[in-house]
């Protein structure tokens, strides 16, 4: 069930630290559930009433925020480089092709920073925001919730080359292993479980109608649609037309968080090619693992969980490594970097 935005956000708040600080972490021993229990307690109530209240007239922000998590990790580990505008030092990920005019979200960041700057000053990183941002996004949709290991920094740059070899949604089942490989997402759940982040939220059409009209340029449809599947989204995505009209994920329950996803792939309904191959590439080891999710969605909630875990815990910077950005979008100043080691409140 989707938490409705009348919900009392600070029960909310309360309930999601309480019930994350009883939970076990296999995280990396520097990042912990607690991090900010004494210094920023207030953190997941504040980032929750900002996603609840976005959600009254953004019904896509919770997938949103979750696939900027997704695409941040996969570049660099989660540092929060992806938020980061351009600069003289670097070009903005932002400006990569799987982001460009596709990534969204960063105001809703940019809310839960200067709020939690002012409860919290100099204390909580975008890194761990936006960490935190998914988590929530997930729970508020319908979806499990975890333990959220917490005390990552900040980078200091971004790498938009890196982010244009996020995975792609035309990639075979081999070169999206590939990717998750690269990035350490060894097991085959992870791949399988991660995708299942797809059973909400939007696609643009660009991103659907090579399958539809030109699949592996056979001047035909990719075989695995289903047939009436395919005629919808040629309804919807006609030819050599606006490429960003978008298409659910899920057309059945668009946006809630649950295990439909899965059950639209045995239906061949994966709206995206490298979502479909998890389950028509043939003898492919993912398809029990779809079979099992698709039949069982507390063992999909579960797997989901620790991938997330998992993903959150790819190369994160700590201790002193990095630093607490002030601003999401800019990396601090020289000024604010010194009025901090004198222990002055700063801003940019």
């Amino acid at each position: 069930m989707v938490v409705s935005p009348s919900c009392s956000c600070s029960v909310m708040g309360a309930l999601i630290l309480g019930c994350l600080l009883l939970q076990s972490s296999n995280s990396n021993a520097q990042l912990r559930p607690d991090f900010y229990f004494r210094t920023c307690p207030r953190v997941f109530d504040i980032i929750g009433k900002i996603i609840v209240r976005e959600l009254g007239s953004d019904p896509r922000i919770t997938a949103s925020l979750l696939r900027l998590h997704f695409h941040d990790c996969f570049v660099n580990g989660c540092d929060a480089s992806i938020l980061l505008d351009n600069s003289t030092s670097f070009r903005t990920e932002k400006d990569a092709r799987p982001n460009a005019n596709s990534a969204r979200g960063f105001n809703v960041i940019d809310r839960m920073k200067t709020q939690i700057e002012r409860a919290c000053p100099r204390t909580v990183s975008c890194a761990d925001i936006l960490t935190i941002a998914s988590q929530v996004s997930v729970l508020l949709s319908g979806g499990p919730s975890w333990s959220v290991p917490l005390g990552r920094r900040d980078n200091l740059q971004a790498f938009f080359d890196r982010a244009n070899k996020l995975p792609s949604p035309f990639f075979t089942l081999d070169e999206l292993k590939q990717s998750f490989s690269i990035v350490g997402l060894n097991r085959t759940s992870d791949l399988v479980a991660l995708s299942g982040g797809h059973t909400f939220g939007r696609a643009q059409c660009k991103f659907v109608t090579p399958r539809l009209y030109n699949f592996n340029n056979t001047n035909g449809p990719d075989p695995s649609l289903d047939t009436t599947y395919l005629a919808q989204l040629r309804a919807l995505c006609p030819e050599n037309r606006d490429g960003t009209v978008l298409a659910n994920f899920d057309p059945v329950t668009p946006n809630s968080f649950d295990n439909q996803y899965y059950t639209n792939l045995r239906n061949g309904r994966g709206l995206i090619q490298s979502d479909q191959e998890l389950f028509s590439t043939p003898q492919a080891d993912t398809i029990p693992l779809v079979k099992q999710y698709s039949r069982n969605r507390s063992v999909f909630f579960k797997a989901f969980a620790e991938a997330m875990i998992r993903m959150g815990d790819l190369k994160p910077l700590t201790g002193n490594q990095g630093e607490i950005r002030l601003n999401c979008r800019v990396v601090n100043s020289r000024r604010s970097v010194e009025n901090e080691n004198d222990g002055v409140v700063s801003s940019i």
